[in-house]
């Protein structure tokens, strides 16, 4: 026994000594070494650390070794969905630290499982749905979102996500609001222009974990940056009708 718990607490230094690694590609790469079932367990359980870093790494990490396990083995990914949809409901006793952030990291390395898990995603912000209504973790939810929107925005899209932030860009949390912008400029800002442009006036200064770095923004600046991707999005959806319709004339 005691053996096996000096394995177990070897292998958890090991894993927390790599997410801290400043050449994060180099430790997913170690960390793909190891056994993937017990990396996880130790990963979720580093998103409530109170090092920010380490959480942050730790969800990034669950994306990675999620997607590695569905390729081998589809049913052992929907088991670790499961367990993170599993704490975040009340009955788990827990809080669900990190978990919308790793549900929509693990979504947006692996397909199958956005296809499959996405809308669950977006029912934590849905009224009708999982309504997640503790800012903290509604955080989580809308990072998770613009997380997925970063590389499958199409799926979100098909789901009507952009009117479900709707009401998030007018969230008393900041960072719900900057997030929320975030994932509108990723989605395409149809129906909420109006709500993002009462935005540019706010300076309220958030951090924000994207793209593997952290950093501060202010929500004026997230709003602009919405407004400005939604016209890229509309002119590339222009050049598109038009080049099909010469298609079809030709």
């Amino acid at each position: 026994m005691l053996k096996k718990s000096t394995g177990r607490a070897t292998l958890k230094h090991r894993v927390l000594s790599l997410v801290k690694l400043p050449d994060f590609d180099k430790a997913l790469d170690k960390l793909s070494k190891l056994p993937p079932r017990r990396v996880i367990n130790i990963l979720i359980a580093s998103l409530c650390n109170d090092d920010e870093e380490v959480k942050w790494k730790a969800v990034s990490a669950i994306g990675f070794i999620v997607s590695n396990i569905a390729a081998k083995d589809m049913e052992a990914a929907r088991t670790v969905m499961r367990r993170l949809m599993w704490s975040l409901n009340d009955e788990s006793g827990g809080i669900g630290w990190g978990v919308p952030e790793a549900m929509g990291e693990i979504m947006a390395c692996h397909e199958g499982l956005a296809e499959e898990f996405a809308h669950i995603l977006l029912s934590y912000i849905r009224e009708d749905g999982n309504y997640i209504d503790y800012q903290p973790l509604q955080r989580g939810v809308v990072w998770g979102i613009g997380r997925l929107a970063q590389v499958r925005p199409e799926i979100l899209r098909e789901k009507d996500a952009t009117r479900l932030l709707c009401p998030c860009l007018g969230s008393s949390d900041a960072t719900v609001r900057a997030l929320a912008a975030w994932a509108m400029g990723l989605l395409g800002v149809e129906g909420s222009r109006s709500r993002l442009e009462a935005l540019l006036t706010d300076n309220t200064e958030v951090h924000l974990y994207r793209d593997r770095h952290f950093g501060v923004r202010r929500v004026s600046e997230m709003a602009r940056e919405a407004l400005g991707s939604d016209e890229v999005i509309a002119s590339k959806s222009l050049i598109i009708r038009r080049q099909w319709t010469t298609f079809k004339k030709g």
